[in-house]
């Protein structure tokens, strides 16, 4: 396994971690900021990986097909703590773990006929701002405990959410529309 893999891989093992401290208090005052670290440091393997995998020609069929996955089971895993937390309504994350199922399967349709497909650019920016957002909220979640309301950071945190959510929509119809012959029947 290469690098930029094992990197994929880490991601993955961080978000139990990362849930672990974000809901509840197993370092004390300090729970949400751990899981802060974590959170930015899996968010930062997903941009080490892509780079070190493109520079150092190590693209592989696991890493185009395991990178997306890892980064939809970081951030669902978040926006699904941020609903128990009343802090993201349930219908936007279902919207959204939605797309990530329907773009999931449709890489499974597409990896019967051969055809790998890779992470599109309007799907990055999604994935972007989606970390944002998660990284607004949870210092928005840290302040709180500690009695602080900055308005700004959640209204920030609000305009990140609902352009992820825009993204999300955009970046489906964006693989659909690229890889319309994939939904084909085959005969």
């Amino acid at each position: 396994m290469n690098l930029p893999n094992k990197l994929t891989t880490f991601r993955v093992v961080l978000i139990p971690f990362f849930v672990v401290f974000l809901m509840t208090d197993l370092a004390g005052a300090a729970s949400k900021w751990v899981a802060l670290g974590l959170f930015i440091v899996a968010s930062l393997t997903d941009f080490l990986d892509g780079y070190i995998a493109r520079k150092n020609n190590l693209v592989t069929n696991f890493g185009k097909f395991m990178d997306p996955l890892a980064d939809k089971l970081l951030v669902s895993a978040a926006m699904i703590c941020f609903v128990e937390l009343h802090r993201i309504p349930a219908w936007i994350v279902l919207i959204i773990i939605a797309r990530e199922f329907f773009i999931s399967g449709f890489r499974l349709v597409a990896a019967e006929q051969g055809v790998v497909i890779a992470a599109g650019w309007w799907g990055k920016f999604k994935t972007a701002f989606q970390m944002f957002m998660v990284i607004f909220m949870i210092v928005e979640a840290a302040l709180k405990d500690r009695a602080v309301t900055l308005v700004p950071l959640t209204v920030a945190a609000d305009v990140l959410m609902y352009i992820s959510l825009a993204l999300t929509l955009i970046s489906m119809a964006d693989y659909v529309a690229k890889n319309k012959a994939v939904l084909k029947e085959q005969k």
